[in-house]
């Protein structure tokens, strides 16, 4: 209920208060399985208007002088009246009569997936000899987790810095179906990096602040664990620069399904409820081929550009190349010097027609992002959804990702994080950090491991970082073994170098913070440090991980249910719960 309610303050806007004559338009969902439903009657009561819902949901209606409540009515659904007040969009939930029915349905579409599943466990299954693990006919990078490294071999390890969140909400999407997770879906750093942490802000004069934590280690009682967060400048919505967003919809027919279009649309219809009317908008939707939806639209015409959304549909194949192009011609002819100016790719990656190879979008991404515009990639869906396309996209054209497995997950990224989700403080981000030979044997970075940086960065001019939105905290973790035979007590750990540049500036930053060598017990550790020890430890299990340790679900449970901490939004709250369910299923022991 509560993630209707928010939902329905997002999408839901006012008429003038002259108006004798107006539309209304929303979305009509099962109550269960809130699955998009098509073949509504919707009509005015105490009139003749009428209409019915199209094959994802949608409706539209004009509501005569006297119109007050709509009546939705579907044979196989208990029928509800709904006052119609000065809302023009609304979302309606309708109770199945046959609650058992709707039940079989959710269940018959788990046995399915599972069967996908059980065939693609092969170890003849998929594409592994490339780097890429198919799942579900669902496509991931295949992941080779980071090793321990001798600090006398070498004591520098580099990274991009950013702030991913896809993997995260796709696990979840994995956990509430009771399905197994799969190995290479499982990116511990967008794990660690989906929640909030209260790490300090930087100076008023400053972009960005580095901060370190370290203590003892819970799963390996020998070993210690250093957390380093890398924590952006808040910044107020109404002071953001003006933003310069295209929309670039796939509406192949991959798309649709119900757990995809509809919920792209609902998701967009959040975003464009924040919109400002110094930002601008234009929609490039494609399939066969692309097509401009809608020039770019000032941010106070919701209703033009919510229209818009509303009425696409489905159908075709997906040809990718030729809109990436699109869109971003149409993002440099309406380019905002200083001002936010991004693509924002909403799709299940699974393009067919024309350049279709990772390697091949990954270098077109690359030239355009000299433009100077930015990338935002979405995914959508279940079943072709290509995780390996959206991550390589995303971070090759200094972008971000996330995955948005339901309506809640829309209203976080474009509601609750629209500052961060949208705008960047920093790009070309990453970090370097140094351990002292004298007190660290050996290292492991957990996760990062599509962001690991092999060479020595000391100039920042050959390889690529990652972005930094407002407000965001970038956290990584590494798991240390001491030198058992260390005399100092009182000498560095190490020191963290952090090179980066602010958006639309050529000029490289760069930060230094020296980590003491004074760790402290675990119990006694900060909220966040623990809480995020517990996330990637989960991390670690679902990828039956060799460097687990002694480390369990009970593990998790104990640790994050003492680290709560303040916890406004219930993240961390829901996480709980996915690990019970994961114990429950047996999933993760």
């Amino acid at each position: 209920m509560r993630v209707l309610l928010v939902l329905l303050f997002c999408i839901l806007s006012t008429v003038p208060a002259g108006a004798q004559t107006k539309w209304v338009s929303g979305a009509v969902e099962d109550s269960i399985t809130h699955n998009p439903l098509p073949g509504v009657t919707v009509s005015v009561i105490n009139d003749t208007v009428r209409v019915t819902t199209n094959n994802y949901g949608l409706f539209r209606i004009v509501i005569p002088p006297n119109g007050t409540h709509l009546l939705f009515e579907h044979p196989k659904y208990l029928s509800r009246t709904v006052a119609i007040e000065n809302y023009t969009r609304m979302l309606v939930a309708m109770i199945p009569k046959d609650k058992g029915a709707a039940e079989t349905d959710i269940a018959m579409a788990k046995a399915k997936a599972k069967a996908r599943f059980a065939h693609s466990s092969n170890p003849n299954y998929g594409n592994v000899g490339m780097g890429i693990r198919t799942v579900f006919d669902e496509t991931y990078g295949t992941i080779y987790e980071n090793k321990y490294v001798e600090t006398m071999k070498s004591a520098i390890s580099n990274f991009a810095l950013d702030v991913d969140r896809a993997a995260y909400s796709n696990i979840r999407r994995f956990i509430h179906l009771k399905e197994p997770v799969p190995p290479d879906a499982v990116r511990i750093e967008e794990m660690v990096n989906y929640f909030h942490y209260n790490y300090p802000l930087p100076e008023d004069d400053q972009l960005l602040a580095v901060h370190s934590r370290y203590a003892a280690c819970p799963w390996e009682p020998a070993h210690k664990l250093l957390q380093i967060a890398v924590r952006a400048k808040q910044v107020d919505i109404n002071s953001l620069p003006a933003s310069n967003l295209v929309f670039l919809i796939d509406v192949s027919g991959s798309m649709g399904t119900q757990n995809k279009l509809p919920l792209l649309q609902a998701a967009f219809r959040v975003l464009v409820n924040n919109l400002r009317p110094k930002d601008k908008v234009a929609i490039v939707a494609y399939a066969g081929t692309p097509g401009v939806i809608l020039p770019a639209t000032s941010g106070d015409q919701k209703e033009k550009i919510l229209n818009s959304i509303d009425y696409l549909s489905a159908g075709g194949a997906t040809a990718g190349e030729a809109a990436i192009k699109l869109a971003y011609q149409i993002a440099v002819e309406n380019f905002i010097p200083d001002g936010n100016n991004r693509v924002i790719m909403a799709t299940d990656g699974d393009f067919n027609v024309g350049q279709t190879s990772d390697h091949e979008m990954e270098e077109l991404i690359m030239q355009k992002k000299e433009s100077g515009v930015l990338l935002t990639c979405l995914g959508f869906g279940m079943g072709d959804y290509k995780d390996s396309k959206l991550e390589a996209l995303s971070s090759k054209g200094n972008g971000n990702f996330a995955y948005i497995d339901n309506l809640e997950e829309a209203n976080k990224i474009f509601a609750r994080e629209f500052g961060s989700t949208l705008f960047t403080v920093a790009k070309d981000a990453r970090a370097q950090v140094w351990f002292n030979p004298a007190v660290v044997k050996s290292y492991r970075l957990i996760g990062y491991e599509n962001k690991v940086l092999k060479e020595d960065n000391t100039n920042g001019d050959k390889l690529d970082g990652g972005i930094i939105g407002a407000g965001h905290s970038a956290v990584a973790l590494y798991e240390i073994i001491p030198r058992e035979d260390t005399v100092v007590a009182d000498t560095l750990l190490g020191q963290v170098k952090l090179w980066y540049r602010e958006p639309s500036d050529t000029e490289e930053h760069n930060l230094h913070l020296d980590i003491p060598n004074k760790a402290a017990s675990f119990e006694d550790a900060p909220t966040d440090f623990r809480f995020a020890s517990s996330v990637a430890l989960l991390g670690m299990l679902l990828r039956k991980s060799s460097y687990k340790g002694a480390g369990n679900a009970n593990m998790v449970l104990n640790i994050a249910k003492k680290s709560l901490g303040v916890d406004r939004e219930g993240y961390r709250r829901e996480f709980l719960k996915l690990v019970k369910e994961l114990k429950k299923s047996g999933n993760v022991k």
